[in-house]
């Protein structure tokens, strides 16, 4: 009796150090980039991540398209050690779209879509050294034409990063989908894969500049796309980030250009 009572008056530090251990984990978001990163949150940690504006511009032969979105937020809740739940909605995008022979100009707005996820860490779950994780999505059709997709769809990605050294991250993140058809009804494979380098500019600062090649195989349209991404993320105190991004369309069948301005905040 004596053995367990010392053993458990030993073991009641470790105990009560656990959740302080967790809470102690650095915060990583998932923003900025074009990419995603494998660390989950901690246990009972809630993490909110929003595009404060993002916008788009895309240019054909025919005419320009250009897509603003507001408040696109990823919600993401820590719920073992590993094992994170996400959740995610844009609530407004509106998009003008300018025909070049006739000069009209078309307005549409709207909500877009919601989704559903998770996130395990197989690897390293603090996203330290080599860390990966497998990663999973449903989306929901509640928005709007205008930016909504008209259908559901799904996704699996698996992201991995290592550190080459405290200042510098390799990110690779392969992703393959059942993407909503261009009309709203159906489903079709797409893929697509991102690589990138993660610099560390400061104990507060950090740049990353990426590259996503991506395949997307709908009947109406098949497309091979490529972009070129580079973006900031500026840590103000453990639980708050501001980010900011360009990226930049590589061929004929990828937007011509993205700006896009976030904040990420741990709870």
């Amino acid at each position: 009796m004596r053995t367990r009572l010392m053993r458990a008056v030993l073991l009641l530090p470790a105990a009560i150090a656990a959740p302080a251990l967790a809470a102690a984990r650095e915060y990583c978001p998932s923003r900025g980039g074009l990419g995603t990163t494998p660390c989950t949150m901690s246990p009972g940690k809630v993490s909110v991540e929003t595009a404060l504006i993002g916008w788009t511009r895309d240019d054909t032969s025919d005419g320009r398209e250009d897509t603003i979105l507001l408040g696109d937020t990823q919600a993401r809740f820590g719920v073992t050690d590993r094992l994170e739940l996400q959740a995610g909605w844009t609530p407004f995008g509106h998009v003008r779209t300018r025909d070049k022979g006739v000069g009209g100009v078309e307005r549409r707005g709207g909500a877009g879509d919601a989704y559903f996820g998770f996130k395990a860490s197989v690897a390293h779950p603090d996203g330290k050294g080599l860390s990966a994780a497998v990663s999973s999505f449903a989306t929901l059709p509640v928005g709007h034409g205008a930016v909504g997709s008209g259908d559901w769809g799904a996704g699996l990605l698996v992201p991995v990063t290592y550190d080459l050294s405290d200042m510098v991250n390799l990110q690779f993140t392969p992703e393959i989908d059942a993407a909503v058809d261009e009309d709203g009804h159906g489903r079709h494979l797409a893929y697509s894969a991102v690589a990138g380098l993660e610099l560390k500019l400061s104990e507060n600062l950090s740049t990353s500049l990426e590259l996503q090649m991506l395949r997307d195989r709908d009947p109406a349209d098949k497309t091979r796309q490529a972009l070129a991404g580079l973006s900031f993320g500026y840590r103000i105190g453990d639980d708050l980030q501001l980010d900011c991004g360009a990226n930049a369309g590589l061929n004929h069948d990828t937007p011509d250009a993205e700006l896009y301005l976030g904040v990420s905040r741990r709870f």
